[in-house]
Parts: structure tokens; sequence; C-alpha cells
């Protein structure tokens, strides 16, 4: 051909294009897939202002982060919680439903020891529901309790003296004998609660589920295989191994997490020394993290955690 030939510049461009593709940080090359992963762990809900629970508030930052990653194939749930608050947990599981839809982009839940009761409501905001062979799984039920003291006060000699304006405002006090009409209305409560989280388990899982709801539904836990035989899951895997074979090799999995304060702790999170001062606040905080240490462990241990 006069004037030469040009058939090699496109090879040359080309090469060119990769060898510069090449120097580009990996978080802004389209072409390496990316699954942001988000950790919802701990007790839902449970907490003091030292030891903030999992909470809409503690976490949303981080999903928003999340969903609004460059490059984003799926969001990847990474769930190790025993449950807690059911609101808290509805609020959680309803956010990462609205960021989803919103970007369209697919959610992977990933249950580690545990996704049971409020937890397993986390695992429901996904489209698939992945366990490790030894997770527990399910509790889907609802629980609550406390401890009563009449006869040790009377033992003491404390005279318990309360002033209320309204019939129930002292339902179920701990410092008075049990009423029966008081037991009725918290179950009734209880039972509207876990009506309402059968019917989100139905409306997640559909048709995946198998089994009697009198079985499913019952407060009982699984181990992995027995909740993906029941499809309450859908498979058995790690996050690292999954997210590979479905995203190549190369995919990116960054973890992502909330704002913190300058000293390292989650935010919000006020202590209540800071909030009253002195000594007094701080062995107020003490104590109160101490309470919620306790009741956190006894959540676990339902488990045998």
């Amino acid at each position: 051909m006069a004037g030469g030939s040009t058939e090699p510049m496109p090879d040359l461009l080309k090469t060119t294009r990769d060898a510069l593709g090449r120097l580009v940080p990996a978080r802004f090359r389209a072409d390496i897939p990316v699954v942001p992963v988000v950790s919802l762990s701990g007790v839902i809900g449970m907490g003091t202002p030292l030891r903030p629970g999992l909470m809409l508030s503690t976490v949303a930052r981080a999903l928003e982060r999340a969903f609004a990653t460059r490059n984003a194939r799926a969001v990847a749930l990474a769930i190790n919680s025993p449950g807690g608050s059911p609101s808290q947990s509805h609020l959680i599981m309803r956010r990462i439903r609205q960021l989803a839809d919103e970007k369209n982009l697919p959610v992977l839940a990933f249950i580690e020891d545990v996704g049971a009761s409020g937890g397993y409501m986390l695992a429901c905001a996904a489209d698939e529901i992945i366990c490790d062979q030894y997770s527990i799984v399910g509790s889907i039920g609802v629980v609550g309790g406390s401890f009563g003291f009449p006869k040790l006060m009377e033992k003491l000699g404390v005279e318990r003296r309360l002033y209320t304006s309204g019939d129930n405002k002292v339902m179920l006090d701990p410092f008075q004998p049990e009423k029966p009409e008081d037991v009725k209305r918290i179950k009734a409560i209880q039972k509207e609660i876990h009506g309402n989280f059968i019917a989100l388990v139905k409306e997640r899982r559909g048709v995946k589920l198998k089994g009697a709801d009198k079985t499913l539904f019952s407060g009982e836990f699984w181990t992995a295989q027995t909740a993906v035989d029941f499809g309450l899951a859908d498979s058995i895997g790690d996050i690292r191994s999954v997210l590979r074979a479905r995203y190549g090799e190369k995919v990116r999995t960054p973890l992502v997490s909330g704002d913190r304060s300058f000293f390292g702790r989650k935010l919000p999170g006020v202590s209540l020394a800071d909030a009253f001062g002195g000594r007094a606040g701080l062995a107020g905080g003490l104590a109160d993290d101490l309470v919620s240490s306790l009741e956190a462990r006894a959540l676990w241990s339902q488990y045998g955690l």
C-alpha cells in the first residue's frame, strides 16, 4: 500500500492502553469486579453509650457507602448476630432492601457463627443466604423476660413507693407480684410481633420454604444443612470462595465500615462520663456496660456460644 502499511497501529494502541490501564489503581478499574462487604455483628439494639449495639444509626453510613461503591456487582453482608431488638432488626433490613432496589444490586448474606432471631431477619434482606457448615440459623420467634424481687424487698424491709397516672403504667414491674393480666398483655404483643416476623420470612423466602409452619416458626434453630433443607438458607460456603467463584479470582471485597470518632469508637456514642462528668458518670457508665455485657452474653449463650 502506498505510504507504507498502517496495520500494526491498532495493536500498538491496544498494547499501550493495556499498559496504562495496569497503572490505574484497582479500585478505579472498571474491568475488576467489586463486591463490598458490610459486617453486621453483635446483639441488635441492646447496648449502652459506652458499648452501642447493632442499630440502624450505627450501620446506616456503612450500608450507604457499600451500595455507592464504584463498579460494585453486588453487596455482601457478613452476619453474626443472635438477635435482639425486633424494631432495629426490621429497620436495618428495610434500609438494605431500599438501597438494593435503588441501586439495582443483588445482596448476598453470609451467616457466620449465628444468624438467629433478629440476626436471621437481617439475612432475609438478602437475595441469597449462604452459611458456614457450622452456622446456627433460625430461631424465628419472640422472647422477653425479667426478674421479680417482691419477696426479697419484703425480707430486706424495703418499701416500694411508686406514683403513676394510668392503670397500666407499671405493667410487669419487677418489684411487685406478677399479675396474670399483665402476662396476658405481653403475650399478645409477642404474638403480634411473631406474626409479622413470620409474614416477613414468607415474603422474602417464598416458595423456597419447605416444611410445616409449626416447625419453621416454632423458635427452634438449626445447623446450616438443616436450614438449607428447610429453605431458610440457600447453600453452604464462605464469603471468599463464593465471591471468587462467581465474580472471578480478581474480585475485590473491601470491608466497608461506618464513621468512627478520633479515638476509634463507632459513632454515635457519648460516654456517660461526658454526659454527667466526674467519677459518678464514669462509674455509672461502667455499671451500665457490665449489665449490657451480661445481657449480650445471655443471648449468645442460647446458641451454645
